[in-house]
């Protein structure tokens, strides 16, 4: 299956439209410049498009297999995955002390986009394994981080996060593993937990789980948890690898997508002897993993991105190739049309492909402010850092929602073909939907963002990012092109102004917030993604415009601005990324109003429903 990307879009996040030189001039990053970072996304998009996305079809059709109590991977994904390794692609927004690049955030953000799209059950192991490894690298004692962390990041050994149990999904303070210290400090593990992200493989020799437990003594509740360091097999002092850690694999599940992604049951310590780590303290477990957590649930939006953006690509070519019907503008006696002639399919074509951009500005801009808040100090690393917590569950919920949206679209371009094998429109729609559901369900990310990011600092973040996109909507109102579009945002701006107001001074505030936490979510993610949309149009607009002149073009000769769009990558990048942002304006942005008509007449049916 052939991977097409958005390259030059990504690109444009990156290079033109973010503010990349207040990144390069500050510490972390003084000694990498704008030509380095192009010649990193240019291998890391020849990776993807190479070994990585090879694999992906039979990582789809054949699927990790459970044999014999062990889990094996399709073909060519072990050598995919040592090419990720070798290439610095698991570590490349990481710490140079352990074999990490030290890219900027902003940068890893077009990476993992390449990767996901490419082949999403590949790229999960990237991500867990970088995850798990920050953990230690933040929590760890200093024989943990020796032990462990380089192992990692280079991708000599993976990891894991395992949370969730049978009787415990989302409700982690009903997780029942156990840890008991022993005399050497180590732990016992005894416990089972289930849907466990590539919790085995032979892909390498070892396998290191990240894994809440919980001590005698400790209270009830998530409060009661620890996190400890459990690998398969044991390490021994000097770094080698010794005897197995009674860490078994009972099964893996049969799932809708990501089936080259073995989704594990693991058993921990049957025969009584596996060993764990403490990272951090006792019973601070849960505050520990959210830090893995919410690095995973903004990769899981790049995750819906990647998914979109693939499968939007993939129907813009073959929208470009296949013929059928004929078109408004073809003649009378005319053969048949490219279906990308047909009205109704370019209106799916650019819907996918605003939404798509949205979500890419979405997380690009939370990558840099990820960066930002890496190196500013006092309170503008506080207002960075308040706006990364606020964009984290939104990233997570609304490009995985939206996502799925576009492959569901994408899939429609094709027609009766994209309900097939035969293309790949089918297996990105898949691919997707698990994304709104794991790392916590969207749902989660809701009350997550109603119940707690909303109030941090005092409500500071969300009033400064309303600020940011009232500003930007009342800039842009007279322009020509953009004003209605700006008035569109202005329009959405205010309904979700009001609705945050409204809602809290009801006698019945707590149920309508709770209720309605997704619709919530939903409007911000609108609202943002409308904000930044502009602000890349009118960055566009700009350009298109240098473009003209540049090639002597008088703006008002149509028949020559044409001949330039159809001759020019760049004058037809620049043209559509205006369009897509208007037709983001119009047709996405009044689904804020739509959702704020139940809010404000306080709506709650589903309590009254009988089910």
């Amino acid at each position: 299956m052939k991977y097409l990307d958005d390259d030059r879009d990504v690109r444009f996040n990156l290079f033109e439209w973010l503010d990349l030189d207040a990144l390069l001039k500050a510490g972390p990053y003084e000694e990498v410049d704008r030509d380095q970072l192009g010649m990193v996304l240019d291998e890391a998009l020849k990776v993807a498009r190479g070994s990585v996305a090879a694999c992906n079809e039979v990582g789809d059709r054949v699927g990790a297999q459970f044999e014999n109590g062990k889990v094996k991977l399709p073909e060519g994904f072990a050598g995919a995955f040592q090419d990720l390794a070798s290439g610095g692609w698991i570590s490349a927004t990481m710490s140079p002390e352990f074999g990490g690049m030290g890219l900027p955030e902003s940068v890893g953000t077009g990476i993992s986009e390449f990767l996901m799209g490419a082949n999403t059950a590949l790229g999960l192991k990237a991500l867990l394994t970088r995850g798990a490894a920050h953990l230690i690298e933040v929590f760890g004692s200093d024989d943990l981080k020796a032990t462990y962390c380089e192992r990692m990041y280079t991708g000599e050994w993976t990891g894991t996060m395992c949370l969730t149990e049978a009787g415990a999904g989302s409700d982690l303070g009903a997780l029942t593993t156990k840890a008991v210290k022993q005399g050497d400090g180590s732990y016992l593990i005894t416990g089972e937990k289930i849907f466990i992200t590539s919790g085995d493989h032979e892909l390498t020799p070892n396998i290191i789980h990240a894994v809440l437990a919980r001590t005698p003594g400790a209270p009830a509740g998530p409060k009661g948890l620890s996190l400890f360091v459990v690998p398969k097999v044991r390490v021994n002092p000097d770094g080698s690898l010794g005897a197995a850690n009674d860490v078994a694999c009972a099964g893996i599940e049969h799932k809708l997508g990501i089936h080259g992604s073995p989704t594990c049951s693991l058993v921990f310590g049957t025969n009584g002897g596996c060993q764990g780590f403490l990272l951090g303290q006792e019973e601070q477990g849960l505050a520990h993993m959210f830090q893995m957590m919410n690095a995973a649930r903004y990769e899981v939006g790049v995750q819906g991105l990647g998914n979109a953006s693939a499968a939007h690509q993939a129907a813009l070519a073959y929208a470009k190739e296949r013929l059928q019907g004929r078109g408004p503008s073809a003649g009378k006696g005319a053969s048949q049309s490219l279906i990308i002639e047909h009205p109704d399919v370019r209106r799916m074509l650019l819907m996918q492909a605003a939404y798509v951009q949205a979500m890419r500005a979405m997380v690009s801009y939370t990558g840099w402010c990820m960066d930002m808040a890496h190196i500013t100090v006092g309170e503008d690393h506080d207002r960075w850092q308040g706006l990364v917590e606020l964009f984290t569950p939104v990233c997570k919920a609304w490009c995985s929602d939206w996502g799925f949206r576009v492959t569901e679209w994408a899939l429609q371009t094709f027609g009766g073909y994209g309900y097939t094998m035969d293309y790949p429109a089918e297996q990105y729609l898949r691919d997707c939907k698990i994304a709104s559901i794991y790392e916590g369900t969207n749902g989660i990310q809701a009350l997550d963002l109603v119940g707690r990011k909303f109030r941090m600092q005092d409500g500071r973040p969300v009033k400064h990012l309303l600020g940011l996109a009232g500003t930007t909507a009342q800039t842009m109102a007279a322009d020509p092109v953009l004003g209605a579009s700006a008035r569109q945002l202005a329009d959405a701006v205010k309904a979700l102004g009001r609705v945050l107001q409204g809602v809290p001074a009801r006698e019945n505030a707590q149920l309508l917030t709770v209720l309605n936490a997704v619709p919530i979510l939903d409007m911000l993610g609108h609202v943002v993604a409308g904000h930044l949309l502009l602000q890349q149009a009118a960055l566009a607009k700009q350009k298109g415009l240098e473009l003209l002149q540049a090639r002597g073009v008088d703006p008002a000769d149509r028949s020559a601005v044409q001949a330039l769009l159809a001759s020019s990558r760049d004058a037809a990048f620049y043209q559509n990324k205006v369009q897509a942002a208007i037709h983001f304006a119009h047709r996405g942005l009044p689904l804020v109003a739509a959702h704020a008509v139940a809010l404000q007449a306080g709506e709650t049916a589903p309590m009254e429903a009988v089910f």
